[in-house]
């Protein structure tokens, strides 16, 4: 299916790796202009130019630029002062008890995980609302409806990023500029990955071990049963990234294996 974006300008924040880097190499498939972002210049650099073995006559530049500060932000926006396609995919995680969270963390991943995003689609949606066109798409998480116990603050930042996003596509109201979130359920990202193996390691168990273990006690409702892809994650965004997904807008849309047990 020609997803009718060849040529459009799209920028995926936090795309060095990983959903991120999933999603910019489905759009670069699809003809976009890809604008790759990472903290580390090097970071972006591999990243561009794993893309581009990966994609055949890609067109894809890179950011480095630390959108967890406004100062960052001005740096993507002198760099890429417009868009057709917003992806706000930049994340962090990290488990932690509740009582163990201070408020320096709470403030770290707001800041990372919600007003990256929210500086992001204030500089680009006028742009969009001019041209009549646009697409903003924010990655949450199943988590921003199954608050985890053990990551409150990530939860919280999940939810917040679906209010922004409602209230958003609501602001858009008549025009071609969709607004969405997209939830994955847990995905196999390098981070995750790496996580995995590290506990894995700890408990002395494997990796497979260790995996089933997280189904059967930490996401028992989910139906895959599985890890997923990062390109399954993809897949979607870059449909709701589309010309073809023009009657999607104001909706969270769920890619989480079945973790969430509500019907809506």
């Amino acid at each position: 299916m020609d997803l009718l974006i060849s040529g459009k300008k799209a920028v995926v924040t936090g795309s060095t790796a990983g959903i991120g880097f999933a999603i910019a190499t489905e759009l670069a498939r699809e003809g976009a202009n890809v604008v790759i972002n990472g903290r580390s210049q090097a970071g972006v650099d591999a990243a561009v130019a794993r893309l581009r073995a990966l994609v055949a006559d890609a067109k894809v530049s890179g950011c480095a630029a630390d959108l967890s500060t406004a100062y960052g932000c001005q740096a993507l926006f002198a760099a890429c002062p417009q868009a057709d396609i917003l992806v706000n995919n930049l994340g962090i995680f990290d488990p932690k008890p509740f009582e163990s969270i201070p408020d320096s963390e709470w403030q770290r991943f707001f800041d990372t995980n919600v007003m990256s995003g929210v500086r992001v689609s204030r500089h680009y949606l006028p742009g969009m609302k001019a041209a009549n066109w646009g697409r903003i798409v924010f990655i949450s998480s199943e988590s921003g409806i199954n608050t985890p116990g053990e990551m409150i603050h990530y939860g919280m930042t999940k939810s917040a990023q679906l209010a922004v996003s409602r209230g958003l596509a609501q602001s858009c109201a008549g025009t071609g500029v969709t607004v969405n979130a997209v939830l994955p359920g847990p995905t196999r990202s390098e981070g995750v990955a790496d996580f995995f193996g590290k506990l894995a390691a700890e408990s002395g168990i494997s990796l497979d071990e260790m995996e089933r273990r997280f189904f059967a006690e930490g996401r028992p409702t989910s139906i895959l049963k599985r890890m997923i892809d990062p390109a399954e994650v993809a897949a979607l965004v870059a449909y709701v990234c589309s010309a073809r997904a023009a009657a999607t807008t104001g909706a969270a849309l769920r890619v989480e294996g079945g973790v969430v047990s509500t019907i809506c």
